[in-house]
């Protein structure tokens, strides 16, 4: 494929700034849609098209959309949803009328592990009204159901470091989850929207890494004995509010976790395209140690 144009929403993120990085190095042109160009400063400099706007902004996003050969949507994270995910939905009116008014060549967009389930999701529900939404589109769509990110441990290596224990909500810890770097995910939207496909189609994306796993990383990142140990469910939301979360708003969260441990989110989901990832827990702590 000679030279396009493509759209990457969540430029200033991991996965909109990896898909970006991995659409640059292939020679593409790259236009995002920000609320703050001067966030994005760095990415102006090496040739991206900057429009001022917010995703929520059906016009604005059209706009920015208009022309391009393929188009990355994917929604603003919300660690806290409302209980009726009313974040998530306004972004899928937005996207959804958008789309309607500047129809790409193709879309990709980020969805979760476990996005087919319609109860029992927590914060996945999100990404399952997405698809729910986006599922018809008459031009070809992608959705990546990427398993969690190496990146949401990053915050771990400190305690880890003092305490020389990794704690986990994902458990018993030598079980196996879905887990994917974010720069694979980046890689692989790269790959869809640069690729000729037609349809819909849904691929999984990621490997089985367990909790001990992550803690062995750990240790090799830090050089001190790290061990996993499961967090006690009935200590879940203490928790999590002690790390930042809003006392009352953690229920979403916990639901997500209880669903990784029951098997109810997981991969191997028939009709989906399994695509491993080549990324390893090491190589994203040791990158985060660096920064």
């Amino acid at each position: 494929m000679s030279q396009s144009l493509f759209f990457v929403s969540g430029i200033t993120g991991h996965v909109g700034g990896a898909t970006m990085r991995h659409l640059l190095e292939k020679g593409h042109k790259v236009r995002a849609l920000v609320r703050d160009p001067q966030k994005a400063t760095e990415w102006e400099q090496k040739g991206v098209e900057l429009h001022q706007g917010d995703l929520n902004d059906s016009t604005a996003l059209a706009t920015a959309m208009q022309g391009v050969d393929g188009a990355f949507l994917m929604q603003p994270p919300t660690p806290s949803p409302s209980p009726d995910f009313s974040e998530a939905k306004a972004n899928i009116v937005s996207f959804t009328e958008a789309l309607k008014q500047a129809p790409p060549l193709r879309l990709v967009a980020l969805s979760s592990v476990g996005s087919q389930q319609s109860s029992g999701l927590g914060n996945i529900t999100a990404t399952h009204l997405l698809e729910e939404a986006l599922g018809s589109q008459p031009f070809p769509t992608a959705f990546v159901r990427a398993g969690s990110f190496f990146e949401n441990f990053i915050n771990s290596l400190d305690v880890a470091e003092k305490t020389g224990v990794f704690y986990s909500f994902l458990q018993p810890t030598d079980r196996a989850f879905p887990m994917v770097a974010t720069d694979d995910i980046g890689k692989e939207i790269a790959h869809l929207l640069t690729s000729e496909w037609s349809g819909k189609r849904i691929i999984e994306l990621g490997s089985r890494i367990s909790p001990d796993e992550l803690s062995g990383a750990m240790s090799e990142v830090l050089g001190r004995e790290v061990t996993a140990q499961a967090i006690p469910r009935d200590q879940w939301a203490k928790t999590l509010e002690s790390i930042g979360m809003p006392p009352g708003t953690t229920s979403s969260f916990e639901e997500m976790e209880a669903g990784f441990n029951s098997g109810w989110i997981d991969f191997g989901i028939p009709g989906t395209e399994p695509v491993a990832g080549t990324t390893i827990p090491t190589q994203v702590f040791a990158e985060a140690r660096k920064a």
